[in-house]
C-alpha cells in the first residue's frame, strides 16, 4: 500500500487559496472541508489541507509563520516533464502567485518554483536520469 501525505498549510483567505490551486489544475475533495478548511488533491497520494488561520491554530500552539519575513516550508513536487514544470509555474503566476528563482537546468534535472498567495514555497522538478546514469 502506498503511503499518503497530507500537507497542512495555513491560509489567510480560504476561497482565494482554493481558487489558486484549482487554477493549477488540482481538484478539491468536497468530502473533506468546511468554511475553515479544504482538501486539495494533488495526486492519488498527495493532499494539501488548506486551513484558515483560526482553524490552523487548533492544530498547534506555535505561532503561524509570517511568510513575508521568513521561510515556513519549501514543498517540492516531481513533474513528468520540463513542460509540466514550466506549465505549472505559468499557471501559478497567472493565478496570483510569484516566483523566487529562475529555472535551473542541471542536465539530469530541471527545476523552477513558485510561491502561492500565502507565501508557501513550491519547488517543481523533472528528473530525466540520476547523476550517476549520465
Amino acid at each position: 500500500m502506498s503511503k499518503q501525505i497530507f500537507v497542512n498549510l495555513p491560509v489567510a483567505d480560504l476561497p482565494k487559496s482554493v481558487a489558486f490551486f484549482e487554477a493549477l489544475g488540482f481538484s478539491r475533495n468536497p468530502q473533506f472541508g468546511d468554511d475553515s478548511g479544504a482538501c486539495i488533491v494533488v495526486s492519488d497520494t498527495i493532499f494539501v489541507m488548506l486551513a484558515t488561520h483560526a482553524r490552523f491554530r487548533d492544530f498547534t500552539p506555535q505561532a503561524i509563520c509570517d511568510t513575508s519575513k521568513a521561510v515556513e516550508v519549501l514543498l517540492n513536487l516531481h513533474c513528468e516533464s520540463r513542460d509540466e514544470v514550466d506549465g505549472l509555474v505559468a499557471k501559478a503566476l497567472a493565478a496570483g502567485g510569484s516566483t523566487y528563482d529562475k529555472p535551473e537546468d542541471l542536465g539530469f534535472m530541471y527545476s523552477h518554483s513558485f510561491v502561492d498567495p500565502d507565501g508557501h514555497g513550491w519547488g517543481l522538478f523533472h528528473m530525466s536520469a540520476t547523476p550517476a546514469q549520465e
